[in-house]
């Protein structure tokens, strides 16, 4: 730094602001100082400044599958944030496995990261509490934290579900079967409330039949659509709990001689494109990341105060699905 800041004819601290991002230099003295660190290859020392500073300029993901393209935009937010802040984004796939999540994370603590976006597997993260206590910033997202207070960012799924199904019923359907994720996953039990309750506003009954919650394989998926969609009391209409229930419902559709109206909460990928188009509940992915990235690193940079939990609207996209009326 010292060669650096003989070169461009400045002071040490000048040199430090510039290379650590931090305000205060006038642009052509940065400019001056830029040139200078590139003619003579100049590297931050990032170990020093990790004693310095006691942060490692890194944070960890934990994600629930990173095949998953509902994840996609999500990582990419907080990566964006993290690079911005001059952070290096370290991630990795709980599977949907509480253990294997307690694993993950753990293990980027040990690494000492500077903060978590967690995705939560399991729903007792006690776990984390001596992390928290140890400096560590931790924020969920998607699905709350269990058993401990946390910031936490999440998807109105009460609401976009009850959307969903009021949607449908205002276009004729009395009948309308919910097929679900598991019972034990946060955003299930919600979108099965929100299902209930437009159901209920409406004066509809719900038969047992008509409600399935589960894993989102598709073999198990179709058995449940074909069972509500079969017998003397079969749905008119469908409302998908995530975008992987929705794909096999529609394969379980084409292959039926009259229609059958379908909402499916998540937006994927041809949606639009089929026909009719899926008419969706769309989450702002993206965004979910972005709004927990934008947290943690405020928290990292002293922010105080109670945890907060932030719950980011969703919208219902009309594309024709939805919208079919029931038999006549």
């Amino acid at each position: 730094m010292k060669d650096v800041a003989a070169r461009a004819g400045v002071g040490l601290k000048t040199v430090s602001r510039v290379v650590n991002g931090e305000p205060g230099v006038t642009p052509d003295t940065e400019r001056r100082v830029r040139e200078a660190i590139t003619a003579l290859g100049f590297r931050r020392n990032d170990s020093a400044r990790i004693l310095r500073k006691g942060r490692t300029a890194s944070i960890g993901l934990v994600l629930e599958d990173l095949a998953d393209p509902f994840y996609g935009p999500l990582s990419r937010a907080v990566e964006e944030v993290a690079r911005a802040h001059g952070a290096l984004l370290i991630n990795g796939s709980s599977a949907e496995d509480p253990e294997r999540e307690q694993e993950l994370a753990l293990a980027l603590c040990a690494r000492r990261v500077d903060g978590l976006v967690v995705i939560p597997a399991g729903d007792d993260h006690r776990y984390l509490a001596p992390e928290i206590t140890a400096g560590i910033a931790i924020v969920f997202v998607d699905r709350p934290a269990g058993r401990i207070d946390a910031d936490t960012v999440l998807s109105d799924n009460f609401g976009g579900a009850r959307d969903a199904v009021a949607h449908l019923i205002a276009h004729g359907h009395r009948r309308i079967g919910f097929v679900g994720d598991l019972p034990r996953i946060h955003t299930a039990t919600e979108r099965l409330r929100g299902y209930h309750a437009a159901m209920a506003a409406a004066g509809l009954p719900v038969d047992p039949a008509w409600v399935s919650l589960g894993s989102t394989d598709p073999a198990r998926v179709r058995a449940a659509a074909e069972a509500m969609l079969s017998g003397p009391s079969a749905v008119t209409a469908l409302f998908a709990g995530n975008n992987r229930v929705t794909v096999t419902a529609v394969r379980v559709l084409a292959g039926r001689p009259g229609p059958v109206a379908l909402v499916g909460f998540d937006d994927f990928e041809l949606a639009d494109l089929l026909s009719p188009g899926v008419t969706v509940v769309a989450q702002d992915s993206a965004l979910l990341g972005h709004t927990a990235a934008d947290l943690l690193f405020r928290r990292l940079d002293g922010a105080g105060g109670e945890a907060r939990r932030v719950v980011l609207p969703t919208r219902l996209i009309a594309r024709g699905s939805g919208e079919l009326p029931p038999p006549g």
